[in-house]
């Protein structure tokens, strides 16, 4: 056993000596350690603070061949002559996703200008509705797609200018060769290609100018060295604006010649063929051309196009009270507010701050800082307020109970230092349940402050900040919030890789200056430590305004919340209504949603209608499927939420979701819903896809004569007065003269069975792969092969074979559900009714009114590969 103990003395060793090893590596660690933390608490800076915050410096550089006593006021392009156009532009692309369409299709986006994009290989879509011209103003993405328009195309599109003296934007692309000049044929124009420029100055004397003001000067290079520039000797042609070759600059830098200007955008006054064109030799990359061109829009729509000169101003203030010790306000920045809101509001009329506080902060600084935060309530009546919660606490996180205790708690110490919280305004923190909606933050907002607006930046998304839009819930209105380059963590300006030129770039001609020029109602977030430390907020926003003054005629003004929300959707009645998005699709919406949520509480396919068609056979079908479960019964409407139609959806997802089980309660594999008031509803697409984007879309269709008078016979057992008054041939031919009543009745009778119509509506939204067409003859007469086919389509799992589950009940006169050797589960008594055969003058007049309607279907039908059923085929057989 001698060699047992020497092999264990021998391990008690070698472990002597990997401690030992491992405590002197410890030791030199915590050497290390001590070296760096001392030399850290040496070199440590608390504050990256400049010795003086930055102080705004933009100012109006007036073009010296102006006119000392010229004065310029924006033009009013409205046209005492009745132009009948709509309002909507059509933009020209050499193909559907090229980058510069992509751009302008964006940019009247921001502006709200419907507009339809058109590829060259295609023909003209129709450009009239009747005596009406579709569009107010046609764009080419590259002006060379005009010149080589085909002859036809090209009449047809200058007759249609002419006609209804719809004018042309047009851009120049570069050539791939170095500079060039080549004349444009057709026209006394010659274009010098491939240039780089500098400096660029309008021309004062244009009657295009309304939003933009000329008489400034962009000093500097142009972006890019592709411009191009046009040469002409016609009085036709009037330059929009100026600008100066790189190499003439370089080689004579005199200023003081007009001939060494070179025309960047020029503008065709249409004198020769009656059609204006305003050509552009620079993309849109240059923001000025932005300014440029929405003046050019509504000049050339005879201010169809026109936007408003007001922009609403408002800057929210967040988190006041809330921050670290070291990045709050101190009493000289308190100051410097009060001084910046006096400048703000000589050039923003009814200008004040909008402090959001949370009250459980108050005197959490420095002594430096708590002074700052009691200099905020000294001058508290020069302010606007509006609350946060009490602990700045997130509202998805937080029941109603919670969430109307810490509203209270600041409302409290509101009350007990007297700050005038009157705006009916409130921004939750984070945006945390205002989008997507937390119900109980609106109801305690409501039962608490009495807030009747609010904002936020996640509706429908984030980006792009041009498509933020507003929306009313629960009588709450809810306004697209805007930011502005600065946020919690951009206090200083250290925080910006190249400085101050980082925060310029923004405001001179950048985003910040975009979106005011883009939106003309901004309600701007900012926090509390961006008015501290270097006070970026002060320096950026009496620097955009000034920027502004600069440039544009524009109108910035400030009204308190409410009478801007009630401003907003004013402007905009169509946004009231929200469309609500699925928050999983969206990870910023997730991490500000409750997690007790869960979208799988969401259907995953659809049958949609129409009425009359067979929708409640399909549904009981459809439930006897191991693998699907539909939404529990609504107490008004039992089977059918109807929530895309009707007044359910202001109730919002919240109400929807809870007729849906949870999926971890149920064996089955897809959740869904039938509605057959969907079909037909011009709303409901897009609410769909909004919502659910990748569910299944199914519909049934039967003989549109057929499901009319089916309609007319079930309001008469429902006992409808109208129904029982009016005979059914009276319903259908009523015309104008007749009771509003008889009318609505007509309407439910004829409109949903004219299919084609509805349908397209769906395929607008939803891809052809995920919309399932029955014929409702065929799921009448033989169910069992319908349900295969669909069980298909659906890919739902398990297998059911529907011929071991259903067979034929000769009483009902339709297929019912198996339960034993003798005994069927039926319909109820309202199914399969029978009453008298429809008279054959209503057949006729029905035959011919759905005619046009039915070959709309045939077409469709054909069009997406789908069988033409029997009743269809024999209906467009029939000659009248």
């Amino acid at each position: 056993m001698g060699w047992l103990k020497n092999l264990l003395l021998r391990n008690i060793c070698l472990k002597r000596v990997t401690l030992l090893k491992a405590l002197g590596f410890v030791l030199l660690l915590s050497v290390i350690s001590s070296f760096l933390f001392s030399y850290h608490l040496m070199n440590f800076r608390p504050f990256r603070r400049i010795s003086q915050p930055p102080q705004p410096r933009v100012t109006c550089r007036i073009d010296p061949l102006m006119p000392r006593n010229l004065s310029h006021q924006p033009h009013d392009h409205r046209s005492k002559e009745r132009h009948r156009l709509g309002r909507r532009a059509l933009i020209i692309v050499e193909t559907q996703y090229s980058k510069p369409g992509t751009k302008i299709r964006n940019l009247l986006d921001a502006w709200r200008i419907d507009s339809k994009v058109e590829a060259v290989a295609n023909s003209l879509p129709s450009l009239t509705h009747g005596e009406k011209g579709k569009f107010a103003v046609v764009f080419f993405e590259n002006f060379s797609t005009y010149l080589n328009m085909d002859s036809w195309n090209r009449q047809l599109l200058d007759k249609y200018c002419q006609s209804f003296s719809v004018g042309i934007v047009g851009f120049v692309q570069a050539k791939d060769e170095e500079s060039t000049l080549e004349n444009i044929e057709g026209f006394p124009l010659t274009v010098e290609y491939n240039v780089q420029l500098v400096d660029y100055r309008l021309n004062i004397y244009s009657d295009v100018w309304r939003v933009t003001k000329p008489g400034e000067i962009f000093e500097g290079g142009l972006p890019g060295d592709t411009w191009s520039v046009f040469h002409f000797n016609d009085s036709n042609y009037e330059p929009l604006a100026y600008s100066l070759l790189l190499s003439t600059l370089e080689n004579q830098p005199d200023y003081d010649s007009e001939e060494k200007y070179r025309v960047p955008v020029i503008h065709d006054r249409g004198q020769v063929d009656g059609i204006q064109r305003v050509l552009f030799g620079g993309s849109l990359d240059f923001w000025l051309h932005h300014v440029m061109l929405m003046d050019i829009i509504s000049y050339l729509s005879h201010g169809k196009l026109s936007m408003t000169l007001d922009r609403y101003i408002q800057i929210d203030i967040d988190d006041i009270f809330v921050g670290k010790e070291g990045t709050r306000m101190k009493v000289e920045d308190v100051e410097a507010l009060v001084a910046s809101q006096k400048r703000l509001q000589a050039a923003v009329d009814g200008f004040h701050f909008n402090l959001g506080f949370s009250g459980r902060y108050y005197l959490h600084g420095t002594p430096e800082e708590d002074a700052g935060d009691k200099k905020l309530l000294e001058y508290r009546h020069q302010f606007w307020w509006f609350g946060h919660m009490y602990r700045h606490e997130q509202a998805h996180k937080l029941d109603l109970s919670s969430l109307e205790s810490t509203m209270i708690s600041n409302k409290q110490f509101a009350q007990d230092y007297d700050i005038p919280v009157t705006q009916h305004y409130a921004v939750a923190p984070h945006h945390s349940g205002v989008y997507p909606v937390h119900e109980e933050l609106y109801q305690g907002w409501r039962s608490i402050w009495d807030i009747k607006v609010t904002s936020t930046e996640e509706y429908p998304s984030l980006y792009p900040f041009w498509r933020r839009r507003g929306f009313i819930h629960n009588g709450i209105m809810v306004l697209p919030r805007q930011t502005c380059g600065l946020y919690t963590h951009t206090v200083f300006v250290a925080d910006f890789k190249s400085g101050l030129q980082d925060l310029e770039e923004n405001f001179k001609g950048g985003e910040l200056f975009l979106t005011i020029l883009y939106t003309p109602f901004n309600i701007f977030m900012t926090h509390m430590n961006n008015y501290g430390n270097d006070r970026l907020a002060l320096y950026t926003f009496e620097g955009v305004v000034k920027f502004i003054q600069c440039w544009t005629n524009l109108h910035l003004l400030s009204v308190p919340p409410v009478q801007l929300g009630i401003n907003y959707f004013h402007m905009f009645p169509e946004e009231k209504d929200p469309i609500w998005q699925n928050p999983c699709d969206y990870k910023r919406h997730i991490a500000i949603w409750s997690q007790n949520k869960s979208c799988n509480r969401l259907p995953r396919f659809l049958v949609v209608g129409p009425q009359k068609t067979g929708t409640t056979a399909l549904y009981s079908f459809l439930s006897m499927h191991p693998g699907v479960t539909s939404n529990v019964n609504s107490p008004t409407t039992f089977e059918e939420v109807q929530f895309f139609s009707s007044n359910n959806y202001y109730k919002g997802l919240d109400w929807y979701m809870e007729f849906f089980p949870d999926p971890a309660n149920t064996s089955a594999t897809m959740l869904f819903e039938k509605s057959a008031t969907y079909f037909d509803n011009e709303n409901v697409p897009q609410r769909v896809f909004s919502l659910i984007p990748r569910a299944k879309i199914i519909c049934i269709l039967i003989d549109p004569a057929k499901r009319a008078y089916s309609w007319y016979q079930h309001m008469r057992s429902k006992a409808d007065v109208t129904a029982l008054n009016y005979t059914f041939y009276s319903i259908i031919t009523a015309d104008e003269r007749m009771p509003r009543h008889v009318r609505e009745l007509q309407s439910r009778c004829l409109v949903p069975g004219m299919y084609a119509q509805h349908l397209v509506r769906w395929l607008d939204y939803f891809p052809s792969r995920q919309v399932f067409i029955i014929d409702g003859e065929q799921l009448r007469n033989n169910p069992i092969h319908v349900m295969h086919k669909l069980q298909q389509f659906l890919h739902v799992q398990p297998y059911f074979d529907y011929s071991q589950h259903l067979r034929y009940d000769s009483q009902k006169g339709f297929f019912c559900q198996v339960l034993t050797d003798r005994r069927n589960k039926c319909l109820g008594r309202s199914k399969g009714r029978t009453y008298q055969p429809m008279d054959e003058v209503s057949a006729a007049h029905l035959r011919h009114f759905y005619r046009k309607y039915n070959i709309n279907l045939s077409k469709l039908l054909n069009r997406l590969n789908t069988p033409v059923p029997d009743w269809l085929q024999e209906a467009l057989s029939d000659e009248d």
